[in-house]
Formats: C-alpha cells, sequence, structure tokens
C-alpha cells in the first residue's frame, strides 16, 4: 500500500509543480538568481537572528522564525506500485519524464550541500521509494555523509522483505511502513491490490533486524478501520512498534465525505477506555506526534494531527520532489527548481545562497493540510495582507458598491445609501489575525479578500425588494398571491411579501446589525446552490481527477463548509451562528459540461441561516474556479441562488 500519507503528499507535490520552476537557467540568469538570494538573506531578519544568538546552525538552513531546518525529505520517484483509493486513480496519474527527475548523482550532490549546512535525517518517499532500482545504492551513498545521523524511509512495504537486508547493510536506519488495516479484504479494497501478507512480512522482517521501533503509519477513516483502532493499539504489544494513527478526511470517488473524519482526540477516548493506563511519553520540540504507551506493552502509538492540530510552529522540514524542485513548506505552490540550476552548472556557493533565500521566505504557517492547501487561498494564507492590500473583505460585493482608495494606507468606502466615506470598523491586520485565530482551532479552509484597492464592486444586492423593485435591472412583475415572476426564467417563487424597508439600515441609512434578542428560538434551515460551466476540456479533467492542483471536488466541497462556519465573518452583518450541520455535495453534469453545487445549513436559534448556505454554495464555487482557471479562463460562475429556508417570522420559502 503506498505510504498512507506520503503517497497522498507526493500527489500534491506533483500537482503544485509550476512551470516556473521548470526553466532551465542561462550562466548570467544563474548568477542574477544566487546574487538576489544572497541580498535577500543578508537583509532578512533571520541574518541578525543568527548574528544576535550566536547560533551555531547554519543561517542559509534557518528561517526569519528562528526554525533550524535539520530534517529534509526527498522523493525518489513519482510512480507506485500500489493504487490506493484515497491517494490516486485507479489507472494511476500523468507521470513526470524520467529526463526531468532527478539522478542518483544528482541526489547525493544536493544531499552532501543539505549534510554540509546542518542536516542530520534524511527521509526518502515516493511515490514508493523501494521500487527505485538504485535506491540501494543512493542509500549507501548517502550513509558516506558526514554529518547524516539518520536516513529513513517510508513505504508500502511490498518490496521491503527482499530489499531490507541489503538496505540495512548499506546504512538505512529507520523505517515507515503503511498499513491502514489487519484485516487482508479491506486491504485489498483500499489499495486495488493484492499485498496485504508482503507488508506483514516486511514489519516482521524489520523487527527481526534491530529496528526499533518500526513505525506504522495508519490513516483512520470512519467506516473503513476507526473499529480497528484497539487491534492496531494491541498490535504493539509483542512487537517494538510504533503504530502512528493519522488523521486525514478520505473521500468517496472525487467527493470528499466529511463524516469520515475521525480525530485523535476521539481515537484518544476509545483507547482509554479500554487502556485507562494509557502513559503519555514526552517528545521531542519538532515532533509532529503525540505519543502514548500502554504499560508493559513492547510498543507505543502516536497521533499525528494534522487535521486538527498543526506543527507549523516547530517545523524543522525541507523537501525535494522527484523532479528536483525544493518545497520549503509541503501546503505551499512556493517552489525553487534545484535541479536546473544543478544542471546548468551552479557553484555550490550558488546553490547555497538560493536555498539560503528560499527557506528565508517560508511563512509561519501554512493553510493546513485538511484542506489540502486550498489553492483558492493559499495566496492569502502565506502572505497576509497589510493595509495597501486589503482593500476590503469579499462580503461587500454584497452590500456596497465601494470605491477603495488608498489613504494613508486605510481602506475607505463609500456608503452607498448616505454618500458618507467610512473606515471599516476593525482595522484589517486585526481582521486578519481573528481570522487566522479561528482557521487554526477549525479545519482551515480560507480567505477571501480583495487586495486591488481601486477595483469596485456590484449592488445588484441594494437594489432587490422582493415584490418592489427590479433585481439586477431585469423585468420583474408581480405574480398572483405572494410569488414574484422573472421574464426571462419563466419561473414564478414562492415567499411571503418583503419588508417596505431595508432591515439592515437604521432611520438615516447608516448600515446596522439587526438585533435578534426579541425573536424566539426555532429550528432553521436553508438549502442554496450554484453552477459552474467550466468548459470540455476543463470538465475532463475535473471527471478525471487530472487538474494539477489536486482533487477539485474535494477541495470545493471542504472550502463550501468553511465558507458556512466562517460567514460572519466574511459578511460583516450577519450573527455568528452555531451550526448544528453542514452539507455540501457537488456533482458533475455532462450536458453543460457544468460542476452543480448544492448546500445545506441547520440550526436551532434566532435567526436564519440563508447567507451561511449561500456562502457555503458561493465558496465551492470560487474554489472550483480557482482550481480550474490554469486550464481556462473562460469560466461561469450561475444560478447561485437559494433553493429554500424554514423557520423564522416571516416563514418558509420554496423556490418552485
Amino acid at each position: 500500500m503506498a505510504a498512507a500519507a506520503a503517497a497522498w503528499w507526493g500527489r500534491l507535490l506533483r500537482g503544485a509543480r509550476g512551470a516556473a520552476s521548470r526553466r532551465a537557467c542561462s550562466t548570467g540568469a544563474r548568477a542574477r538568481a544566487a546574487s538576489a538570494a544572497a541580498q535577500e538573506l543578508q537583509s532578512s531578519g533571520r541574518g541578525r537572528f543568527v548574528l544576535e544568538h550566536g547560533a551555531p546552525f547554519s543561517a542559509f538552513l534557518m528561517d526569519s522564525f528562528g526554525r533550524q531546518h535539520n530534517y529534509l525529505r526527498i522523493s525518489l520517484t513519482e510512480k507506485c506500485n500500489l493504487r490506493c483509493q484515497y491517494c490516486m486513480p485507479e489507472e494511476g496519474v500523468q507521470l513526470t519524464p524520467k529526463s526531468e527527475l532527478l539522478t542518483a548523482e544528482e541526489i547525493i550532490t544536493l544531499a552532501r550541500l543539505f549534510v554540509k549546512e546542518g542536516v542530520e535525517k534524511i527521509r526518502l518517499t515516493g511515490g514508493e521509494p523501494l521500487i527505485r532500482p538504485d535506491v540501494v545504492d543512493i542509500v549507501g551513498q548517502l550513509y558516506k555523509l558526514e554529518g547524516l545521523k539518520t536516513i529513513a524511509v517510508t513505504t508500502n512495504g511490498i518490496n521491503l522483505t527482499r530489499l531490507l537486508p541489503r538496505l540495512k547493510e548499506a546504512g538505512l536506519n529507520a523505517i515507515n511502513i503503511s498499513l491502514d488495516t489487519l484485516v487482508p479484504a479491506k486491504f485489498e479494497f483500499i489499495v486495488r491490490r493484492k499485498g496485504f501478507h508482503k507488508v506483514m512480512e516486511g514489519i516482521h522482517k524489520a523487527t527481526e533486524l534491530g529496528y526499533h521501533p518500526v513505525k506504522v503509519n495508519c490513516v483512520v477513516m470512519r467506516g473503513f478501520n476507526e473499529d480497528e483502532v484497539l487491534d492496531f493499539v494491541d498490535f504493539t504489544k509483542d512487537l517494538p512498534l510504533d503504530v502512528r494513527f493519522i488523521e486525514y478526511m478520505p473521500f468517496d470517488g472525487n467527493k470528499w465525505n466529511f463524516k469520515k473524519m475521525v480525530s485523535y482526540k476521539e481515537m484518544l477516548d476509545t483507547i482509554k477506555q479500554r487502556w485507562p493506563e494509557l502513559e503519555k511519553l514526552p517528545c521531542e520540540t519538532s515532533s509532529t506526534a503525540k505519543s502514548y504507551k500502554v504499560p508493559h506493552f513492547q510498543g507505543q502509538i502516536s497521533f499525528i494531527t494534522s487535521m486538527s492540530e498543526h506543527f507549523c510552529g516547530s517545523c524543522n522540514r525541507l523537501r525535494i520532489t522527484a523532479d528536483g524542485n525544493l518545497k520549503v513548506c509541503l501546503f505551499g505552490n512556493s517552489e525553487v527548481s534545484l535541479r536546473d540550476h544543478l544542471r546548468s552548472g551552479a557553484s555550490e556557493e550558488e546553490l547555497i545562497q538560493i536555498i539560503g533565500a528560499a527557506v528565508g521566505r517560508k511563512k509561519k504557517h501554512h493553510a493546513e493540510p485538511a484542506l489540502m492547501s486550498f489553492p483558492l487561498c493559499q495566496d492569502a494564507l502565506q502572505n497576509p495582507p497589510n493595509s495597501k492590500q486589503w482593500g476590503h473583505t469579499f462580503s461587500h460585493w454584497l452590500t456596497l458598491k465601494a470605491s477603495l482608495p488608498k489613504q494613508k494606507g486605510k481602506a475607505s468606502m463609500k456608503n452607498k445609501l448616505t454618500g458618507q466615506l467610512f473606515l471599516p470598523r476593525s482595522h484589517p491586520e486585526k481582521q486578519w489575525h481573528i481570522a487566522t485565530g479561528i482557521l487554526q482551532t477549525q479545519l482551515r479552509g480560507y480567505c477571501v479578500f480583495q487586495k486591488d484597492p481601486s477595483s469596485t464592486f456590484d449592488t445588484k444586492c441594494l437594489d432587490a425588494s422582493v415584490g418592489q423593485v427590479p433585481v439586477n435591472h431585469q423585468s420583474k412583475e408581480v405574480c398572483s398571491g405572494s410569488e414574484f415572476h422573472t421574464r426571462d426564467s419563466g419561473s414564478c417563487t414562492k415567499v411571503l411579501r418583503g419588508s417596505d424597508n431595508l432591515t439592515h439600515t437604521d432611520e438615516e441609512g447608516r448600515a446596522t446589525m439587526v438585533n435578534v434578542g426579541g425573536k424566539s428560538d426555532s429550528k432553521r434551515t436553508a438549502v442554496a446552490g450554484a453552477v459552474v460551466l467550466l468548459g470540455e476540456k476543463a470538465f475532463r479533467m475535473v471527471r478525471q481527477n487530472q487538474v494539477k492542483k489536486g482533487d477539485v471536488l474535494a477541495v470545493a466541497q471542504i472550502a463550501g463548509i468553511q465558507g458556512a462556519k466562517l460567514t460572519s465573518q466574511l459578511i460583516p452583518l450577519c450573527h455568528n451562528i452555531p451550526l448544528y450541520h453542514v452539507e455540501v455535495s457537488l456533482s458533475l453534469d455532462e450536458a453543460r459540461h457544468a460542476v452543480v453545487i448544492r448546500s445545506s445549513c441547520h440550526t436551532w436559534g434566532r435567526t436564519g441561516v440563508e447567507m451561511e448556505a449561500l456562502t457555503a454554495a458561493s465558496l465551492a464555487a470560487l474554489t472550483v474556479y480557482d482550481m480550474c482557471k490554469a486550464v481556462t479562463h473562460d469560466i461561469v460562475i450561475q444560478e447561485l441562488k437559494l433553493f429554500s429556508k424554514t423557520g423564522g417570522q416571516r416563514g418558509d420559502f420554496s423556490r418552485v
């Protein structure tokens, strides 16, 4: 089975590959790049940090937050001999040409450079690293590097029994093996191949050869293997294993199944019911695992909380992809092609300067794997907006026609009703930190903001009042009863007649939040939807899951769910509502080459959830656009609308 984390991570790396990192550098360009990198490094806070603290660690591998990167992961190949359902389609994925992959000599050259600068641990990953023919030779060459303390491999275990004696002799001293189930039939189902007994043989072979502990990576999925958590713990009773339970948000086909996530706290509670004497173990500062042990068991267990609690603050990892790109953060889009510089004859000093500058640009934290690095907002999360960039939040296209000129670095806005200029209620950086604070305690999703202060937003919603004025300047006529009719659509919508006044403005036309204190609690639901017309090419790539940024439907679904939960942060006058259920589904419409989005929100409270449902549909649609725009910009988002709502003083609404 493809290493539960590594194979999937490898897929993300392939998807994030950019064309810029593929260009070969001329000698002049290389020199300029190295020079610019050197200047950037010298001017960064990182250089000052080293001077002030007298740190012996290489300045080139220390970022501006003082994190020392002594752990390097090198992908040896994009290929894998399994087809795990949560990792790649059954037919596989498009691979990089062999000529563009790093050779063994290039891998050793780069590894030697990193070790010289302070890297103490190298992990070989994939794809599946053990299908590379020269893997034993590579391990042997790495073992000769003075200063390298640990050579590790993450493998699916299929070839381990056959290769491990030679790998151990060559110098391999740490192993991670993927195993998501102890039931052979389940194994074959999820990896679409046979091989369970080979993996088990590999685990036992590793223990026999003295690997203590042998780390076993288990991705836990509700409805699939969460019932085996106790069995995996018991697996550590007589073997020196470290079973690592990895939080994951799996998807079925091309759709996220939000209900399948199992948090580490839930797993921990289950385990403590069986073994209340479970002990917490100390861990290193840079460790990504929370470790525990049942007394008298030979092995231990750990939790990789990649979904619920990130570990960016202590990150000490750098990654080199199979085609030679340096990634300082797995979930960022930023890459530097060391392969291109290497092949164009860059000197060791030039390479060090380029690596150092890349490390210096590493952000404090990322957009979280739970969202698979939501492409929609990676830039936002990795480049927090300053006052001049902020403009104003996405929500104002629903309520304002704003001109956002720069005035002393702050965004001023014009009230459509009063003509008065006013500033946002809170400073943009403060809004940013509030938003990121929320993201850090939930499954992170997105942050949408307008970077161009000179742009304007539409005002169509301000012109709308049901049964009274035209919407979108299209002719509408009042139907019988409580319906209105749109000539261009030919449909009637059953609603209670709206108020004669806008509820979110006071008598002077200034924006105000509705006071719901006098309302009674009731069950409230809302269903909304949107359609994204992709065109034939983009639609085909989405259907076949071949978009380089990742799984479009999966990411868009989580973006929509997060959008619903953060609606009050995006729409200024919305109340913060405790949602007890959010569901976002995406389906493919072959006839229209479209993605059809449907969202629903449920709560028990004093105000409705229409905006939450609409925000969910909007963010899902925008995410689809963002992930497909590299294929084509001829994408149309349409039919964003509320289908139904229940609860509240104005009664139910249903679009016929």
